[in-house]
């Protein structure tokens, strides 16, 4: 592959934050007066963007309520559990030193709220592997829309098919395949019913210090 640039989903590829983010939802649905949601659960609504994950939190549990109403409690409950216990998954810093030894630009394209990116990787300590940083609310458009991954790639001055785009589901698979970038799926993460062997991606990997060989 003539890989220019890698671009990384954020939760459910490189660190499973589940724990924290159910946490804080589950504050929020009790200060409600509604029942707490199991991880697993939470863990199945992941990926396409704070808005979506209440919307489908308050559908759950039966509540009416626009989720643009909830979204500043919810929002306060995030900052105070988003260090609770977050961790990076496996081979997840080797690589990315194994990456940014090649030379190749990295970024962080993710659905999570921007304020909430640079803390968690800097937290974590690989917050210095990234160039750019795009969340879900940095541009009008976030994925499974194209926008983001055009924006990093031409940021970086490079082709979308000279980027490589890697996630753990079909948010970040569409977004890709709708920008005309390569993707590179991870078997550990937040897949949410995708079939991952069928998803269309260049490869499916146990441990993303299996990328590199693959550049």
């Amino acid at each position: 592959m003539a890989t220019k640039a890698v671009l990384f989903d954020l939760d459910g590829t490189l660190v499973d934050s589940a724990a924290d983010i159910a946490e804080a939802l589950n504050r929020t649905l009790e200060a409600l007066g509604h029942a707490r949601v199991s991880e697993a659960t939470v863990r199945g609504w992941i990926g396409e963007g704070t808005r979506h994950l209440l919307a489908t939190a308050l559908r759950h549990a039966g509540d009416a309520r626009d989720p643009d109403a909830v979204l500043a409690p919810f929002m306060a409950h995030y900052r105070q559990c988003l260090l609770r216990s977050p961790v990076l998954y496996p081979g997840v810093a080797e690589a990315l030193a194994l990456l940014r030894g090649r030379g190749l630009p990295l970024a962080v394209c993710t659905n999570k709220p921007e304020a909430m990116v640079a803390p968690l990787l800097e937290h974590l300590g690989i917050a210095g592997f990234f160039a750019a940083i795009v969340g879900g609310d940095t541009l009008p458009r976030r994925k499974p829309d194209p926008a983001p991954l055009l924006h990093l790639a031409g940021r970086f001055g490079v082709a979308p098919r000279e980027c490589l785009m890697v996630g753990d589901s079909a948010t970040d698979r569409d977004a890709a395949q709708a920008a005309g970038m390569p993707v590179v799926l991870v078997r550990y993460g937040y897949p949410r019913g995708l079939d991952l062997e069928r998803a269309g991606a260049l490869a499916v990997l146990d441990d993303l210090r299996q990328l590199p060989a693959l550049l």
